[in-house]
């Protein structure tokens, strides 16, 4: 069983399902960050407290991930997915109508609980379902989707609220969520290659020891967790610099520079070309260092410079990303480990790094300044770049090719 390979129908089907499946998660998940000086007017809350109905949905996901991914490992793939992707079109209409703060927080809450299904399965998905010489360049698109994403649920968002207050901006997400879980229910193929795993407690446990007893897996895992906090520690906050001086923008006008995710999109597609050509250890350094230059030139006082480097950053943050997510499947299959335990365990240091450090660059922004969310960026990616660097002395499986 090799699985779907490229020019055939069903390799396009996987393809476009997940692309679009991506983009709605990370929409819905992320629809807040254009939203966040709305909020924090709205509500008089502080830039730190408005984080929370981000960084809450960030946690709440990371936890249920430890459950959907050996969940996912027992039921199967597309179940999950198609379950995810309509619960959090509904969350996000309950959002829309939320009563007041706290009762949106909960919502938030529990948004990143009925999320967790898409990313938990959808690399196990891809590694089962397409041959593997096509893994890095469909991951790389999955990646290149929940980059659209992330872009289109900050920009629907931020002109939603501009247009009529935060319940339009919420509003105008739900109903892109839901016409994207129509396309994925009608699109995405059944799983052929989903083998179901033992299940039980004891199981489980023992699938998560052998996730966490690779070395190279746990670097891809604080990989993930150290470049998601850099990447959230600025978008939190670029919203609150973008509307105060020197720059003084509209809500509206700030969320356009949102629109530097597509540069995302198309860096994590070339990263997983020249991964499946050159390797993933050679190519990851790159995004580093990309992205910690891009951290830099926020610095400058000019919009246009500031534009840019928000475009290296985030073409840095998904290469990265999309290598790592990419990988961990691979890895953990070449070491006999549970793919969905391991894409779980990954995708938990990343939720987890993304509550974390998104929440403590409003306090960096309230004690220091901008300067003070971009040395906590670039700190994080200078670890995220000496853990890529050791993870090349790391033996390869030669199972686990491109390496």
């Amino acid at each position: 069983m090799t699985g779907y390979l490229p020019g055939s129908a069903e390799y396009r089907r996987v393809l476009v399902a997940l692309f679009v499946a991506g983009l709605a998660t990370f929409a819905v998940l992320y629809s807040p960050q254009g939203l966040l000086p709305e909020l924090s007017a709205q509500f008089d809350v502080s830039a730190t407290s408005a984080t929370l109905t981000l960084s809450l949905t960030t946690l709440a996901l990371g936890a249920a991930l430890l459950v959907a991914g050996p969940l996912s490992d027992v039921v199967g793939r597309t179940r999950l997915i198609h379950l995810s992707l309509w619960a959090s079109a509904i969350v996000a209409i309950a959002c829309a109508v939320a009563p007041g703060w706290n009762a949106l927080l909960v919502l938030r809450l529990l948004q990143g609980i009925v999320l967790a299904g898409l990313p938990a399965v959808a690399t196990a998905y891809l590694r089962e379902e397409l041959h593997p010489s096509t893994h890095a360049r469909a991951a790389g698109l999955y990646i290149g989707g929940t980059a659209l994403g992330g872009m289109a649920g900050r920009l629907v968002a931020g002109f939603g609220a501009d247009f009529g207050g935060w319940r339009w901006g919420f509003g105008a997400v739900a109903v892109l969520a839901l016409a994207c879980a129509v396309i994925v229910r009608v699109l995405l193929p059944a799983s052929k290659h989903f083998d179901p795993a033992p299940s039980g407690v004891r199981q489980l446990l023992h699938m998560g020891r052998e996730a966490v007893s690779d070395r190279a897996l746990v670097a891809l895992y604080l990989i993930g967790g150290c470049a998601m906090g850099g990447f959230i520690a600025v978008f939190n906050i670029i919203g609150f610099r973008l509307t105060s001086d020197p720059f003084d923008l509209r809500l509206a006008a700030a969320s356009l520079v949102y629109l530097v995710y597509p540069v995302g999109a198309v860096s994590s597609v070339v990263a997983g070309r020249l991964a499946d050509r050159y390797g993933r250890r050679a190519v990851m350094p790159f995004g580093c260092l990309v992205a910690i230059a891009g951290v830099v030139f926020t610095l400058a006082p000019s919009l246009v410079v500031l534009i840019l480097g928000m475009a290296l950053l985030t073409a840095g943050f998904f290469a990265v990303h999309g290598l790592a997510s990419g990988w961990v499947p691979v890895r953990a299959h070449a070491e006999g480990v549970s793919s969905g335990q391991a894409a779980s365990l990954y995708l938990f240091t990343f939720y987890l790094a993304s509550s974390v450090f998104g929440s403590l660059a409003g306090s960096a922004w309230h004690t220091a300044g901008w300067p003070g969310v971009v040395l906590l960026a670039v700190v994080l990616f200078a670890v995220t770049a000496a853990l890529a660097l050791w993870l090349r002395r790391i033996p390869t499986l030669l199972t686990s090719s491109p390496r």
